[in-house]
């Protein structure tokens, strides 16, 4: 691949100026070949599988930043859902809790950041095993450090399942009283992607292969000073001027694909191009919004001005790849971006203007710090209505909820590192009414019948 020197400089300024990197190396991994009915031995399959086929993916990356210059921040592991394989040897809370600990002893041989999969799919109905597997991850997420967890709560093509949210905020509550760590490692979604690479959502999913690497880019602080370089230009020039650099962002993103799958003998899989801020000062999408033109980020407008962001970013992205995935575009993740903090504090960045920008972002409610009392009926109820704009829409939607304990609105909680901290937003808590106590299933939209 040919650069020339304009090419080279502006590059430098990305990485050394904007704060452009490889948010994540994410090697996604096959199961089906560790499936047996003795607890042991399915353990120690995982576990040796995981040192395999990820085992030299941090010295791999570490290579390929001294080879090319460029950061990368993060490697991981996703995993097929082990709800699908763990039926026939974990017949118990306590068996899932020891799977789930020798998983990350695995992520924690290696030497990666996180490991996903610890996941199920419920977006029509649950299994015996699946209800057994949803009781354990409050005690999985206690018990790990590096292991993530997500649910499939709805889908465009099957509703949404009632019963499997309220049981998800019963468990995020569960999880909380631990501390906010848990709940940050936990996500649910309405049509959950196969192949996203960023945590806590990645798992490897069923349609995939034998194993893949899947590389997530992020560049927040590169597409802030490109809007900043045409503080007057129109609207829909902007969005030509976001498309290119969100090209050049995805390009690097391939390239580092390619080598590492290269190197670790396995496929390439997607380039996921994901605004993903950082709590640094200038890597922040709600700067980017306010740059647009917005007077600060959750103030009238902001809705539209993410929608240009996002829609420049996909377009952009997708010229640049052989195979763009995952999630891709905006992410809006409270406690990871300064901006959005900032904006909650102040309270014009609140819960419902939050659940609205969900229906043009890439996620969802991400990152959001609540009182620790919520109750379990108005938690369920901020997941259903976020399941609702992703099945309706045909959209990824997720919940990201960390519940502070003994907190109270404004004040704040700290996570430390890429995790950031947030102020605790204003919820209220509303008595329990007769809508997750009906059960069953919301049904698809009409469109679900098109094939």
């Amino acid at each position: 691949m040919h650069f020339t020197p304009f090419e080279i400089e502006e590059t430098r300024r990305m990485f050394q100026e904007q704060h452009l990197d490889v948010r994540t190396v994410t090697v996604g991994i096959s199961l089906y070949d560790c499936v047996s009915h003795s607890l042991s031995v399915f353990i120690d399959r995982v576990y040796e599988k995981m040192q395999r086929v990820a085992g030299n993916i941090r010295a791999c990356a570490q290579e390929i930043e001294s080879l090319y210059g460029i950061p990368i921040i993060n490697t991981r592991v996703s995993l097929t859902p082990l709800a699908l394989v763990s039926a026939g040897a974990c017949t118990s809370v306590e068996d899932l809790c020891l799977l789930g600990e020798r998983v990350d002893e695995a992520a924690q041989a290696i030497g990666i950041d996180f490991v996903g999969g610890f996941s199920a799919l419920l977006h029509k109905d649950m299994t015996d095993h699946d209800t057994l597997f949803v009781e354990s991850i409050p005690q999985v997420l206690t018990r790990s450090t590096c292991l993530c967890s997500s649910l499939s709560l709805a889908h465009s093509s099957s509703g949404i399942n009632v019963d499997a949210v309220y049981a998800t905020a019963d468990l995020i509550l569960k999880a909380s009283k631990a501390g906010p760590l848990g709940p940050a490692r936990f996500v649910g979604f309405a049509n959950v992607p196969d192949d996203n690479p960023f945590m806590a959502g990645a798992f490897h999913g069923v349609g995939e292969g034998e194993s893949a690497v899947h590389v997530g880019v992020s560049g927040p602080g590169a597409v802030l000073a490109t809007v900043r370089e045409y503080p007057d230009a129109p609207l829909h020039i902007l969005a030509d001027k976001i498309k290119r650099t969100a090209f050049k962002i995805t390009r690097l993103g391939q390239l580092v694909a390619d080598e590492a799958a290269r190197r670790l003998g396995i496929n390439a899989g997607i380039v996921d191009l994901s605004l993903a801020p950082t709590p640094v000062v200038g890597d922040s999408v709600a700067r980017i919004l306010e740059s647009i033109g917005v007077s600060v980020c959750g103030a009238p407008g902001t809705t539209m001005a993410l929608s240009l962001l996002n829609t420049a970013i996909k377009k952009g992205g997708m010229m640049a790849s052989t195979n763009v995935g995952g999630l891709s575009g905006s992410f809006l993740p409270v406690s990871e971006d300064e901006g959005m903090a900032e904006a909650v504090a102040k309270g014009v960045l609140t819960l419902q203007k939050l659940e609205a920008l969900t229906s043009v972002c890439s996620v969802g409610l991400d990152m959001i710090a609540v009182p620790g009392d919520i109750s379990v009926g108005t938690l369920a109820g901020i997941i259903g209505d976020e399941m609702a704009i992703g099945v309706v829409n045909h959209k990824t939607t997720a919940i990201r909820i960390v519940p502070a304990k003994d907190k109270k609105v404004g004040d704040w909680v700290h996570l430390g590192g890429l995790l950031g901290e947030a102020p605790v937003i204003d919820v209220t808590n509303f008595p329990e009414t007769k809508l997750f106590s009906r059960g069953g299933r919301v049904p698809p939209p009409i469109t679900a019948f098109r094939n």
